[in-house]
């Protein structure tokens, strides 16, 4: 279950040092855009890094990288069974999230990383990552509702949380294009604390000159741009105190090879439907980042006014019809379905296929729309004959997306889950 708070995490890692230095990053959308391009523009440079994110897509430790390679399954086993044993012996009582982090810090001593980038796991001031006392940066992304439960009901009270992870002396990196609350909030936070400062990313930032455009291709959404800025600024500040010789703009193409699967990804699923078929991956599981898929579809995919198939799960909890209405358009077809058991996270659990469906036939989404809880492979197979050569995508939850990466995995010859289809070229989705 969920368990916020920093005593248990505090207890689980005392005597065990933190040499390394952090990137730590907080918000509500785009943390872990903003760690695979910062961690990829680090290794550019030659930098030892380490990256943890949250969750998981596939397997428990895919949540973590060494300079851009997943975590060695055998290295990952035996740092856990050493964090559980320790948490047993002096009955700490951790949570599953905080023997993740411990697990994931005590892989980054292993091997003797410089730079480790950091994704916040929830809210962020008693998330079990704001452990790290002695950040090198910190970096908030653009806030929006999600978690409620834990983090409040406002915007407002939702930024208090985040901004729990800057520290004082440490420079910190935010989205400017958050509203005028958040921003008051977060400055207001700065001052206390004593940061160093507290740099806005204005939308429009344009880090690079020739090499941004290169980069860029004039294709990046306005999402997409504010997460490379930020990525950029905080390697910038990393640079300049401890590798001054290094020149970020150098390291900036680098974000092309960047690897984050399960965010605006296409893959052909031939091997699961027996026939040619893209499908369009978006772990999108809250309006803001909801909103941000569906104008991709809108601009991207709904050539000639062509419907677009969806394939949607939401997890329980998670308030349905705000997130349809971004996605659903009239005419658009609609399977719903359930993700499965979710690996380390017991209390994670999947709305009813039948809310779902409820939810979108009020918003008058009803063209073959129907409910499809059972086999997963079975679903595909479905939407790609509803689709009909027409777009397809499958949103609404990472969890959904993790289930249709694993069937493809399981799909290979070998049967074999190699971390293969976790590698996803950047510009994959902008050509």
């Amino acid at each position: 279950m969920i368990e916020l708070g920093l005593a248990r995490i505090t207890r689980l890692l005392k005597n065990t040092p933190i040499p390394w230095r952090a990137i730590h990053v907080a918000g509500t959308n785009g943390k872990g855009s903003v760690c695979s391009y910062a961690s990829a523009m680090l290794n550019a440079g030659n930098i030892s890094c380490g990256r943890f994110t949250s969750p998981h897509l596939v397997d428990r430790w895919d949540c973590i990288t060494i300079n851009e390679k997943i975590v060695d399954e055998d290295l990952f086993r035996e740092v856990e069974a050493v964090v559980k044993t320790k948490d047993q012996s002096e009955d700490i009582k951790a949570s599953e999230f905080e023997i993740l982090t411990a697990t994931a810090f005590e892989i980054f001593n292993r091997k003797r990383i410089e730079i480790g980038v950091v994704e916040v796991g929830l809210g962020g001031r008693n998330d079990a990552t704001n452990v790290l006392e002695h950040p090198a940066v910190t970096v908030i992304t653009k806030i929006g509702k999600d978690h409620q439960s834990f983090l409040g009901s406002t915007l407002e009270e939702i930024a208090f949380h985040k901004a729990g992870i800057m520290k004082k002396g440490v420079h910190c990196i935010a989205d400017g294009s958050s509203t005028t609350g958040v921003l008051a909030v977060l400055s207001r936070n700065a001052a206390e604390v004593r940061a160093a400062s507290l740099l806005l990313v204005p939308q429009n930032l344009n880090p690079a000159g020739q090499v941004w455009n290169v980069v860029a291709k004039g294709e990046l959404m306005d999402h997409q741009q504010m997460n490379v800025c930020l990525a950029f600024e905080a390697v910038k500040q990393v640079l300049s105190h401890y590798y001054p010789s290094l020149d970020p703009l150098r390291l900036l193409p680098s974000i092309t090879k960047a690897v984050w699967p399960g965010r605006l990804q296409i893959l052909n699923i031939r091997s699961l439907v027996g026939k040619e078929q893209e499908i369009l991956l978006d772990g999108a599981h809250n309006s803001q980042s909801a909103e941000v898929l569906g104008t991709y579809v809108d601009q991207r995919l709904r050539e000639k006014h062509c419907p677009v198939t969806w394939m949607i799960a939401i997890s329980k909890g998670k308030d349905v019809p705000d997130l349809l209405r971004f996605l659903l358009r009239s005419g658009d077809n609609l399977i719903a379905v359930e993700f499965g058991p979710v690996d380390g996270m017991p209390w994670i659990w999947p709305e009813e296929a039948d809310e779902i469906l409820g939810a979108a036939r009020d918003l008058g989404i009803s063209k073959c729309s129907q409910t499809f809880p059972g086999s997963l492979s079975q679903a595909l197979r479905l939407a790609v004959k509803i689709a009909d050569g027409g777009p397809l995508v499958a949103a609404g939850s990472l969890y959904l997306v993790s289930d249709v990466l694993r069937l493809l995995e399981q799909a290979k010859p070998s049967g074999r889950m190699n971390g293969s289809i976790l590698e996803n070229n950047f510009l994959q989705f902008l050509e």
